[in-house]
This record gives structure tokens, sequence and C-alpha cells, in this order.
């Protein structure tokens, strides 16, 4: 009796992680949502400005689903869009991106890369993520130059290590990012100093969101600032959230709008919209674009 009952358990368990893991891939990773967040960062008495923040398409080529879903976001006519980084996930690429993010060409945006715009992924050991010193390991070369040339072809500010203003909405806004500091590319020394006091607001880019940084970008005055790269934990326990960030950000920062500790600040981190192409999962965690409201004070 007691050999039936643990072999019906064990069939049981069996099942029921099956069925999770047949969801997580096959009807959660395309479950894309919209987030919408009130950000508290303008002057009194200013008009309310949106800005469209998208971030870790990780796209492959016959990703039709997730290409017509993130065109369709211009539907919301957004004051401003801004891309942090990991677009691509095959060296093919590039046309989907193109395909997903051509209607949002014609507004206003700004981006930074993120790893998996220079480098393919590679399979790795999804426990290794919960090592602090893991090793990045970098997979073929993509056409980042390609991505590159196309988006700034069509206006967008590159903030890759750089500061510009960005008309957006009838305002001025001080921009600065800095290339992915997950593999040490990032020169924030080169962008910082005091937010522009002729600016109607400022916005500072990070594709990886590590506290070191953002503390700085901060301390200069940026008022909202915006990241991706942890897919907001991806595969997450209900009740209990992300359990890994890939970064120093702590978990309860995985994904969402947070004030900055220590700061006027805020911080949003997107969740994003693809996943590992490894690892094509996700659990309680949907891919996700925001829609964020500026709102005064």
């Amino acid at each position: 009796m007691r050999k039936r009952t643990l072999f019906r358990l064990a069939t049981a368990t069996v099942a029921t992680g099956a069925a999770a893991l047949a969801y997580a891939s096959l009807i959660e990773r395309n479950m894309f949502t919209l987030r919408r967040f009130d950000v508290p960062v303008l002057p009194t008495g200013t008009e309310p400005l949106r800005v469209l923040h998208l971030s870790d398409l990780h796209m492959t080529p016959n990703q039709v689903r997730k290409q017509q879903w993130v065109a369709s976001l211009a539907a919301l006519d957004p004051d401003l869009v801004v891309v942090t980084g990991d677009n691509m996930a095959h060296p093919g690429a590039v046309p989907g991106v193109l395909r997903a993010l051509q209607p949002l060409l014609d507004y206003p945006g700004a981006f930074v890369f993120g790893s998996n715009d220079y480098t393919g992924p590679v399979w790795k050991n999804p426990l290794s993520y919960f090592l602090p010193d893991r090793e990045y390991t970098e997979g073929v070369e993509l056409p980042a130059e390609e991505l590159r040339d196309i988006l700034t072809g069509a206006g967008w500010a590159d903030l890759n290590n750089r500061r510009v203003t960005v008309k957006a909405g009838g305002r001025a806004i001080d921009m600065a990012g800095v290339d992915d500091p997950h593999v040490e590319r990032d020169d924030y020394a080169s962008v910082a100093g005091p937010i522009s006091s002729e600016a109607d607001l400022s916005i500072a880019l990070t594709h990886s969101p590590e506290p070191a940084l953002l503390d700085e970008m901060a301390a200069d005055g940026f008022g909202l600032l915006l990241a991706g790269h942890t897919h907001g934990g991806q595969v997450c326990v209900p009740g209990v959230g992300a359990l890994v960030t890939n970064c120093g950000l702590p978990r309860s920062m995985a994904k969402g709008l947070h004030r900055w500790p220590g700061s006027d600040s805020w911080l949003h981190v997107s969740a994003g919209l693809g996943t590992h192409p490894t690892a094509p999962v996700r659990f309680a965690c949907p891919p996700e674009a925001s829609l964020l409201t500026l709102i005064p004070r």
C-alpha cells in the first residue's frame, strides 16, 4: 500500500511539473502585457508626458506574434519611446526587431544596448544564475551596428555612454545613458554631472540596474531611472516573487516602479518582453511593456 501511495505521489508530481512547464513555455511567455504607472517627476502645473518603456525583446526571426504586439503599441501615441537593450537573440534578428519597432520610430526615442545586442546567447545551467560570481560567456556576434544605424537613422538618440537633450511632448529632456554594465561596457564618468537647469525633466538609462551606477545617476539629480535585464525574475514564485535578478539589484525591485533609496529619483525596471532562447519559459512573470505617465510631483 505504501509503495502504491508513493508511486501515485510521484506520478502526480511529474504530471504537475509537466503541466507547469507547458504553461510556462507555451502560454505565459506569449501573454504580452501592458503595465501602466504614474510617475510624479514633473514640475507643478505641467502637462503629463507619456513614456513607452520597452526592454529585452530577445528577438528571433520567427517570433511574429511578439513583433505584431510590439508594433501595435504605436496606438498608445506615446510622447517618447525608450528601449533599454537586449533586442536580439539571433544573427538574423534585425528584420524582426525592425518589424516590431517600425511604427514606433515615428516618435521621439532613445536607446541603450545590452550584452545580447552584441553577442548571442549560449546554453547555461539555469542554476548558475544563483551564483554571485558567474562567469559571462559570449556567443556568436550579433549585428549591433546594423541595428544602431537603423535606430539613429530614424532620429532616435543613442545613449550608450552618451548624454543629449531630447525634445519630446513639447519638453526638453536631459537624457544620459550607459552601455551595458553587465559586461563592463559602461562609462558613466564620461556623461556624469548635475542635470541641466534648462531641461524640463531628466531621464537616465541603463540595461543592467546595478545599484552603484543608479546611486551615481540619482546623485546627479536624474528624476527617472530606466532599466531592464532582470526579466522580472522570469520564473517567479507566487507570493514570493523573483528568486534572482542576475545583478546587484534586490529581488524586491526586480520589476516595476520604485523610489530609489536615499534619493528623490524613481526607478522603473521592465520585466521585458522576451526570454533567453535556451530557457523559453516564464512563470508568474508574463512578458511586458510599460506606459509611464509622468505627472507633476
